[in-house]
């Protein structure tokens, strides 16, 4: 397993750098976690306005991120048969992602609870739903 290895994340707003320290820090294949970030995508792409109303979130050059706690990730999680290091690896790398782009804007706690992650989503397609 070659964790050197470029990896495209396609259409899942997850920069590709995120993508290979998680697999780093998880000993996975950066391609699989990739995999299953586009896959999520989609499901997320579902949620945006739900997480829009329910949840803290910034915007940064058209991505939107969003705090939201494990119990909802778990949601998420059960509409894909993941295996749990999978699932780990796709909440971890969408809440370093996270992270990142609270940290970036302006004015806002970009402070994560212990049983908060972050989801994010691309609002450019999102919001074409």
């Amino acid at each position: 397993m070659s964790l050197d290895s470029d990896v495209d994340t396609e259409d899942a707003p997850i920069d590709d750098a995120v993508v290979v320290r998680v697999a780093e820090r998880a000993e996975m294949d950066p391609a699989t976690i990739a995999t299953a970030l586009v896959t999520v995508n989609a499901e997320l792409l579902g949620r945006h306005a739900e997480f829009e109303r329910s949840a803290d979130y910034v915007t940064v050059d058209n991505t939107r991120a969003y705090r939201i706690s494990y119990d909802r990730w778990d949601d998420v999680l059960a509409a894909f048969e993941f295996d749990s290091e999978t699932g780990t690896a796709v909440r971890t790398a969408h809440t370093e992602q996270a992270r990142l782009l609270f940290a970036t804007a302006v004015g806002v706690d970009d402070q994560f609870g212990a049983d908060e992650a972050g989801a994010v989503v691309g609002i450019d397609t999102a919001e074409q739903f």
